[in-house]
């Protein structure tokens, strides 16, 4: 048994029955071992002593019946006792049960209510505690700006030190600069926005541009850097995805690649190949509206994800964009793997974070197929996390997921969504 999930590498054939009512009550994800010893089979050498002593334990009648009797959602591990036939099995019991961990613990603060009432930011939080754990408190933005702006001028001091000497700070914000007073408001933000966040034990929240009560500019840098320390964020009040992205950068822990908030913002459709421009103005990764930049580029060429999901949302560190989205009657998790490029040409006026990539299979089939399962707007995208990390979680969560990849062809993809819809209706009722 670890923290977060229990690995399970049977070596009897006796009393299965012992097994049944632990794994009856079993919350954590499992990790099944099918493996052996012995890379490769003596075959002169076999006789009947060789075949009693040299099973495949995942085979056993042990592993079977508190296994795919109890239909236990598992994930399983194939090859010998030093190696494995799948490569993908290498993180699987790290990355994913600490996700599910911790989405059962996560507090979300929800600074001010969704933005002009966009539905997609929406959803039904007690059904999102239930299925995923994770909770959402919300707060006027009054009461929170009062307690970002209040905070002592000591941390405010080091914060602005701190900036000098991570960022490239333009000339404008500097001690004599015309605008010091927007990167000293930045400070003053970020330094009451953590000890808010602190205080409350809250590692993801949201707040939104049409209510920020109190407060004299977006919180942008702040965003930016909490984001970077591990919390979840999402903007317009989606705490969906603010949630997500909390989950999946605990997931990516230790993996090269980043996962940010992000959002698909604008198209460039010359050529045969049209390109995706994301960003969500300040508020995805490294770089600040108000002028402090980022001394290195954070774009690189990978693959990559977004996802979107009715109840969460989540990136990828090879390139991808995920989304949970909330169907009315389930959490569905939509993932589209993207290829992450380098910008074709500068971007000298836009001082934003930002990401650029090619959806797959292709741009119009992407399109269709994120709209037809009702993706919205906001995303995860990471370069650190594969596909199968989020089918992983998917599964230990009991969530739908829908892939958008190099093999989605539209026919298909719509008759998943049809069956998909007849399953999770009659799921309900088992």
């Amino acid at each position: 048994m670890t923290a977060s999930g229990l690995v399970l590498w049977m070596h009897t054939s006796r009393r299965p029955r012992c097994w049944i009512a632990g794994l009856s009550g079993l919350r954590k994800p499992l990790l099944h071992l099918h493996t052996q010893f012995n890379r490769a089979l003596p075959w002169a050498e076999i006789d009947m002593d060789y075949m009693n002593t040299h099973p495949v334990r995942p085979r056993r009648p042990g592993v079977r019946v508190h296994a795919d009797a109890r239909g236990l959602r598992r994930k399983t591990v194939v090859g010998t006792g030093a190696t494995r036939s799948r490569s993908s099995g290498s993180d699987a019991g790290r990355g994913r049960p600490a996700g599910w961990q911790e989405a059962a613990r996560l507090k979300v603060a929800r600074i001010g209510d969704n933005m002009r009432h966009v539905a997609v930011t929406e959803g039904d939080k007690i059904e999102a505690q239930l299925r995923l754990g994770f909770s959402v408190d919300g707060y006027g933005s009054a009461i929170s700006s009062t307690r970002w702006t209040a905070c002592p001028t000591r941390p405010v001091a080091d914060l602005l030190a701190d900036y000098e000497q991570r960022y490239d700070v333009a000339a404008e914000l500097r001690h004599d600069g015309a605008r010091r007073d927007s990167l000293v408001e930045a400070a003053r933000i970020e330094a009451g926005l953590r000890e808010f966040l602190t205080r409350g034990g809250y590692r993801a929240f949201t707040d939104t541009f049409e209510d920020l009560h109190g407060v004299r500019q977006l919180p942008g840098i702040a965003v930016q850097r909490l984001m970077a320390d591990g919390y979840g964020f999402g903007g317009e009040g989606d705490w969906k995805t603010a949630a997500l992205v909390r989950i999946l950068k605990l997931m990516a822990t230790g993996l090269p690649g980043g996962t940010s908030f992000m959002e698909d913002y604008t198209y460039d459709l010359e050529g045969d190949e049209p390109l995706v421009l994301g960003s969500h103005s300040s508020r995805s990764a490294r770089r600040s509206r108000s002028g402090a930049r980022a001394p290195r580029s954070t774009h690189c060429r990978s693959a990559a994800r977004r996802t979107r999901c009715g109840s969460c949302s989540t990136p990828r560190p090879a390139g991808d964009r995920r989304r949970a989205a909330r169907l009315g009657d389930r959490f569905r998790l939509l993932v589209n793997e993207v290829e992450a490029i380098s910008p074709p040409q500068a971007l000298p006026k836009l001082p934003v974070a930002r990401a650029i990539w090619k959806p797959k299979p292709d741009f119009p089939t992407a399109a269709e197929a994120w709209l037809a399962a009702g993706g919205p707007h906001h995303t995860v995208f990471s370069a650190a996390l594969d596909s199968e990390v989020l089918v992983d979680f998917a599964e230990i969560a009991g969530v739908e997921l829908l892939m958008i990849d190099g093999d989605t062809r539209m026919r298909d993809f719509r008759n998943e969504l049809r069956w998909n819809q007849a399953y999770y209706r009659l799921a309900q009722g088992f």
